[in-house]
């Protein structure tokens, strides 16, 4: 089914659904994992039967069966539900990533919802004196050209707000990022140009600069983990900061408020010995594995663990589900819904790039597609497989024992040894197919020649699932995969729009 979504008079969206829609909360979970939808909402679709004019849908026999022009209203809170809206500092915690995995129950946490840094900045409100000065200067600015006089606690007031909103984002911010910042302040207050710059906002830059640096400061005496780990670090070796440097929007949160290290320890135990149980309360693992949220990622953050140390303190991270909600935690994107939508859109662009330059990246590129052309069942499926196995080799990498292949009748913690992160294709032991198009069985992730992942469905999932224990472990990717990894994180889960000059390349061949 082809629908039109309308969220707003300025968002409008296509998108192509092709499972079969059973209810209007099957298409409700759809809409929020594609579109991104956080809060409840109502669906509208236009009824041909009234001349298209828009019927709430309760029902999911009365859409159009072959396409439909869908709008969605959002619902206001109601007044019980506002007591639990969280402050500008403060959010409930969430994983809408996958139906299965959102908590019962919400956790009050210090953590950021703005998943990227925005293309414009938005320039808080100060001060209802600061901004009548703000005014009154703009307004002289425009007759006369005259700029504002700062006095020093006006000028304190503007670093100070601009500050805590940067940090809404990021607490690390780059050059380029402030610049943006002090651009912004300039184009919304040009009273407050700097007259001493050809660009006018240079010496705004230094000062909001120096600004978020003091503000660190003041985070660091409060107890913020984030910043705290990175005074530590800096002590023993400058080179080993720990920074979110992959768009992490929650990188090393503080815990929830009114819990203690101690008192999530002891919400691990009661998580540890759940998964012991052959058939573990689901409900009860996801609302467990959010309020330990903060605990974790101190360990993986500041510990640097071994796989195999996380797998036996944290069982339940390496559960399919909750790697998804892990992701979301960390990025606020979600993980299987962002990879699959954007694998969908470039597959059939890749697979002509492939085709076009195959003669200059050897016999593996040649072969790949030789094995494309050779099949006759799922074409699409091995389109896509076929888009992901051919990234290291136009990337010009070596892909190593990053995939790898054995059959189903050997034992696969061999076939493990030696890889630091792969994926492994299990196969059936059958010799006419061998050579052919050979029986998939199923596929594992493997992260320090530990097998953590089994009987992942195909190898898109299985990719998806391994980029997600990358953030989810806080994990460096391989040195000889960089570019493959990269062009993963910028163009496939759009995390940071700044690309080497390899993968915006490839970027802009997508973009054309």
């Amino acid at each position: 089914m082809r629908l039109r979504v309308v969220l707003a008079p300025d968002n409008i969206r296509r998108l192509d659904i092709l499972e079969n829609l059973t209810s209007v909360e099957h298409l409700k979970i759809i809409l929020q994992e594609r579109l991104e939808i956080k809060d409840d909402f109502l669906i509208q679709f236009e009824d041909p039967e009234f001349g298209n004019e828009l019927c709430n849908l309760t029902n999911i026999t009365e859409l159009p069966p072959d396409r439909a022009v869908l709008k969605i209203l959002q619902k206001e809170p109601e007044e019980s539900d506002l007591e639990t809206i969280s402050s500008l500092d403060t959010a409930s915690m969430s994983s809408p990533s996958n139906s299965s995995n959102q908590s019962s129950s919400s956790v009050t946490v210090r953590q950021r919802e703005n998943s990227h840094w925005p293309s414009a900045f938005l320039i808080p409100e100060f001060a209802y004196d600061v901004e009548l000065r703000l005014n009154k200067g703009n307004e002289n600015f425009k007759e006369n050209g005259m700029l504002l006089t700062l006095p020093r606690e006006m000028k304190m007031d503007i670093l100070d707000g601009i500050a805590q909103a940067i940090f809404s984002f990021k607490a690390y911010p780059n050059n380029q990022e402030l610049e943006s910042v002090a651009t912004a302040l300039i184009e919304k207050h040009p009273c407050l140009r700097d007259p001493g710059s050809g660009t006018g906002y240079h010496s705004w830059t230094m000062s909001i600069k120096y600004k978020i640096g003091n503000y660190r400061q003041k985070l660091r005496s409060a107890g913020c983990s984030e910043v705290t780990v990175n005074r530590k670090r800096a002590k023993e070796d400058s080179r080993r900061l720990k920074k979110a440097k992959r768009c992490e929007v929650n990188f090393l949160p503080d815990n929830p408020v009114g819990q203690t290290h101690y008192s999530l320890q002891k919400e691990r135990d009661a998580l540890q010995e759940e998964m012991k149980k052959k058939h573990p309360n689901m409900t009860f693992v996801d609302s467990k594995m959010e309020l330990t949220f903060s605990l974790r990622r101190k360990e993986i953050v500041d510990e640097e663990p071994l796989v195999a140390d996380v797998l036996k303190q944290w069982p339940a991270l390496f559960l399919e589900d909750q790697v998804c909600a892990e992701f979301y935690r960390i990025t606020q994107t979600n993980l299987k819904s962002t990879f699959f939508s954007h694998l969908d859109e470039y597959t059939s662009k890749i697979i002509k790039l492939y085709r076009a330059r195959s003669g200059a990246f050897g016999d593996d590129m040649k072969s790949l597609l030789e094995q494309l052309d050779n099949q006759t069942t799922d074409v699409l499926a091995h389109r896509k497989a076929t888009t992901l196995r051919g990234q290291p080799f136009f990337m010009r990498e070596k892909s190593g024992n990053f995939l790898k292949t054995c059959l189903d009748t050997e034992p696969e913690d061999i076939h493990a040894k030696g890889v630091k992160m792969g994926i492994l294709t299990i196969i059936e032991d059958d010799v006419s197919t061998f050579h052919s198009n050979p029986n998939i069985r199923c596929l594992a992730v493997v992260l320090e020649e530990q097998i953590v992942l089994d009987d992942v469905q195909d190898l898109p999932t299985a990719v998806a699932l391994l980029f997600g224990l990358i953030y989810a472990l806080n994990m460096d990717y391989p040195k000889d995969l960089k570019y493959t990894f990269e062009t993963i994180q910028k163009v496939f889960m759009c995390l940071d729009p700044q690309c080497s000059a390899r993968v915006q390349s490839f970027k802009n061949k997508l973009l054309k």
